[in-house]
C-alpha cells in the first residue's frame, strides 16, 4: 500500500508545481506556483527535482499526517511550524514520524507557504503539469480528510535523541513582509506615459482584496498616458503592469490570460514575481526601475543558489546513502 499524507486540517491549499510554461502560443496561461523561489528550494531540500508536486498553502491554517516517517520541508512566508506541538524551523529538511501531525500556523508577513516532501507527492498531470487551471476545470484543492499519496519511500532517517534531521543546509532566504520592494524593467508602453511615468516608482500602492494567481490589483496613484487612442490587444507577459482607465493598476501573475488591451508602463522581473506572489490584501507595494541586465543577473542568482542547495543536499543524502 502506497504511503499517504493525510489532510487534517486544509484552510486553502493546492497540490502545484511550476506550472506551464510555454503553453501561452496555445492560449493557455502558465499557472504553478506563485512564489516559484520558495516552491523550488522547498523541493530541493527534500531531494526533488525543482517541478515536483507540492502542497502551496494560502494564508490559512493547515494540518497533516503522514501514515510513515516522511521527509518534508517547509518554506515560503514566516509561520508556525510544528510536529506534536513541538515547534521546528522552516527552510530546513525535517523528519516527521508516521502518526505524527505536522502542522503549519499562524501565516504571516506574506501569503503563501510550501510544503514539499521526499519523493514528491503523487498528482494527476495536464499538458505537463499538475497546476490548478480554472479555465480548463483542472487541478485539486485540499479538504479535510483526504489522502495525498506520496511517490517515493523515505528510508526512516531520525535522531535518536532529539528527533532533527542529521544536517542543517541553511539555504538563502529572501525578505519577507510589507513594504515589498518589487523590481521592474520599462515596458512596451512606457513612452506613452512621458513624464507620468515617474509616479510609478516614487508612490506606494496597496494590494486590494480582489487580487488573486491572474494578478494583483494595486490601489494608489496611477500614471497617466500623455497619448490618446486605442491599444490593440496583444500578447502580454506574466509581471506586466496594466494601467486601464480607472483607480487602479493590475500587475498579472502566473494566470493572467496571454492577451490583453491595456498598456504595459513596466513589467515586473522574474526574480521579483516571487515577493510579488507572497503580498497580501492591505500591504503595500513600491516598484523599483531596473536594467534587463540587472533583472538578468537576480535571476541567475536565484537559480545558483537553488543549485548551490540542491548539490548540498545530494552531497548530504550520498554520505547517508539516501537514494
Amino acid at each position: 500500500m502506497a504511503e499517504t499524507l493525510t489532510v487534517h486540517r486544509s484552510g486553502h491549499a493546492t497540490v502545484q508545481d511550476l506550472g506551464r510554461p510555454g503553453r501561452a502560443r496555445t492560449g493557455l496561461p502558465a499557472n504553478g506556483a506563485l512564489d516559484e523561489y520558495s516552491a523550488r528550494m522547498a523541493n530541493v531540500l527534500c531531494g526533488n527535482a525543482d517541478s515536483a508536486p507540492l502542497v502551496e498553502i494560502t494564508m490559512l491554517d493547515f494540518a497533516c499526517e503522514p501514515s510513515a516517517d516522511l521527509l518534508v520541508a517547509v518554506t515560503g512566508a514566516p509561520a508556525d511550524v510544528t510536529v506534536d506541538g513541538v515547534p521546528h524551523p522552516q527552510w530546513e529538511p525535517l523528519v516527521v514520524r508516521g502518526g505524527q501531525v505536522l502542522a503549519i500556523t499562524g501565516i504571516r508577513q506574506g501569503a503563501r507557504v510550501y510544503l514539499a516532501a521526499y519523493g514528491a507527492f503523487d498528482a494527476d498531470f495536464l499538458l505537463g503539469s499538475c497546476a490548478p487551471d480554472t479555465i480548463l476545470g483542472f487541478g485539486r484543492t485540499l479538504r479535510a480528510g483526504e489522502h495525498l499519496a506520496l511517490a517515493g519511500h523515505w528510508p526512516s532517517l531520525v535522531h535518536p535523541v532529539f528527533r532533527h534531521p542529521f544536517f542543517r543546509l541553511r539555504p538563502p532566504r529572501p525578505r519577507f513582509g510589507s513594504p515589498w520592494t518589487i523590481d521592474v524593467t520599462d515596458g512596451p508602453d512606457l513612452a506613452e506615459f512621458g513624464e507620468s511615468h515617474a509616479v510609478l516608482f516614487a508612490a506606494e500602492y496597496v494590494v486590494t482584496p480582489r487580487s488573486n494567481h491572474v494578478g494583483l490589483r494595486l490601489r494608489g496613484e496611477v500614471p497617466r498616458r500623455a497619448v490618446h487612442g486605442e491599444v490593440l490587444s496583444r500578447g502580454v507577459p506574466i509581471g506586466a503592469i496594466e494601467v486601464p482607465a480607472g483607480d487602479e493598476l493590475l500587475v498579472l501573475h502566473r494566470g493572467r490570460g496571454v492577451t490583453a488591451g491595456y498598456p504595459v508602463l513596466a513589467v515586473v522581473t522574474s526574480a521579483s514575481l516571487s515577493s510579488l506572489g507572497q503580498a497580501r490584501p492591505g500591504d503595500t507595494v513600491r516598484f523599483r526601475r531596473r536594467t534587463v541586465a540587472d533583472a538578468v543577473a537576480a535571476y541567475r542568482d536565484g537559480r545558483a543558489a537553488v543549485r548551490e542547495v540542491r548539490h548540498r543536499v545530494r552531497t548530504a543524502f550520498d554520505a547517508l546513502d539516501i537514494p
